[in-house]
């Protein structure tokens, strides 16, 4: 009952608001006798000194999301497709260090840069697509300045993998047709405060790299999910990335904020009792931690050591209305309580294209449609927009490289799952230095 109030007051809000306040407005002139009239005229005289403020305000977003848009434009896109090794003898460091190589700031190196040119931090999303079955790994980046070092740290961290550049996306053979495809969206990441860290590789004991078969490979149960996948179906993961750092008005903020190293801190001194103003500041009263808390408290420590990316994850399932299989959907969500731990984070839908009361809230099914026709161009875009207003609850989370290799990363052989190909033999390119042309006598 309290989740239908919730509903109801999340769609009445905006509309109830609005027209309270032009009552009040009204009661309060006809009550004290002001002409309105007057109000207007003196509104509509004063205009030159607020109207510029207030354009200002209206269209600054609007310019920012305009230049950013033709600076994309410029720098290009292009979706690069990961073979994966026959073997790999790395854990997911490895993966992390690729990562936190790719970290822009987002910030131009003069205002012109930056409100003119568009300069800003890019997106960069990680893959898991499921094919009818086939599972393969993405990386989507600009095609400028990117695309080149990503392919350079992938070859230099994994010996034997393939990258190659997909001529046409494969995203380009699903179209919006509601008649023929049932669409479905979600929206995924932490559910608590982002400082408090997931379960990462290192939690998992893959930095001491052991044994392949003493192996847990935190990300077979996704992809064993993507493995099912039946051949008329589409199943896609895609993690939205863009480089943490400070906001303001040289990176196109018009409100100044900090990174999330000072909440680290602030979370830290709050579990330690450390505030300059409590009365426990002695040593000897300070609280003792439990095992579980400093190791929390050591995580998080080592994720605000670590660059870190602002991150929406997005689970997108599509497929011919006689061959939707909703049987998929729950394992899938699942297999992301691989990266949970109770007292730290957990990570979990936070939004989905759909309704809890649909018979109040979309009876005729077009925000239902209007929605997953705005999720299925997103993720051609490799953008990442909020839909769950006003509470914002899917909008981005901080994840350090760390905790973003443990979710995407190059698994060894200790998945075998048939719906993963690898490169059947390393291949070696001849050396850039081999003379040509020349006559050599032995």
């Amino acid at each position: 009952m309290k989740a239908f109030f919730e509903v109801l007051f999340d769609q009445a809000a905006v509309p109830v608001g609005l027209a309270a306040s032009a009552f009040v407005l009204y009661w309060f002139f006809t009550t004290t006798n002001v002409p309105i009239e007057g109000v207007v005229s003196i509104v509509v005289a004063l205009s030159p000194l607020w109207l510029p403020y207030v354009l200002f305000h209206l269209t600054f977003e609007t310019w920012i999301d305009y230049v950013r848009l033709k600076w994309i434009v410029k720098t290009g896109r292009s979706t690069l497709r990961i073979k994966l090794p026959p073997e790999v003898f790395k854990s997911p460091e490895a993966m992390e260090s690729v990562i936190q190589n790719l970290h822009s700031g987002g910030a131009g190196e003069n205002l012109m840069e930056t409100f003119i040119d568009g300069v800003h931090a890019y997106n960069i999303t990680f893959e898991l697509v499921s094919i009818g079955g086939d599972v393969r790994f993405y990386v989507n980046c600009p095609t400028k300045k990117v695309k080149n070092s990503i392919e350079a740290l992938l070859y230099g961290q994994y010996p034997g993998i393939e990258v190659t550049e997909e001529t046409i996306d494969y995203t380009a053979e699903i179209t919006w047709d509601p008649e023929r495809y049932t669409y479905l969206s979600f929206h995924i990441n932490k559910k608590e405060d982002e400082i408090l860290p997931i379960k990462t590789y290192i939690d998992f004991g893959l930095d001491k790299l052991p044994k392949e078969e003493e192996k847990f490979e935190p990300m077979t149960a996704m992809i064993e999910q993507l493995a099912r996948v039946k051949p008329h179906q589409r199943l896609w993961v895609q993690i939205v990335t863009r480089g943490h750092g400070k906001k303001n008005i040289l990176t196109g903020h018009w409100h100044e904020s900090g990174t999330w190293v000072k909440a680290i801190e602030k979370k830290k001194a709050e579990l330690l009792l450390r505030d300059k103003q409590s009365k426990v500041a002695d040593s000897e009263l300070q609280p003792r931690l439990s095992k579980g808390e400093q190791d929390t408290i050591a995580a998080m420590e080592r994720n605000g050591s670590k660059f870190a990316f602002e991150t929406a994850i997005r689970m997108f399932m599509v497929a011919p209305k006689e061959h939707f299989d909703t049987d998929l959907v729950t394992p899938m969500l699942r297999s992301f309580n691989q990266y949970g731990m109770f007292g730290r984070n957990d990570i979990g839908v936070r939004w989905r294209a759909n309704f809890d009361y649909n018979f109040f809230s979309d009876p005729f099914g077009k925000k239902r449609n209007a929605w997953k026709r705005k999720e299925l161009r997103d993720y051609k875009l490799r953008e990442y927009n909020v839909r769950n207003h006003p509470s914002k609850s899917d909008a981005h989370k901080v994840f350090s490289a760390e905790e973003l290799a443990t979710i995407f990363h190059i698994p060894g052989t200790a998945i075998i799952s048939p719906g993963i190909s690898r490169v059947q033999s390393t291949r070696k390119e001849a050396p850039p230095n081999l003379p040509t042309g020349l006559g050599v006598r032995v």
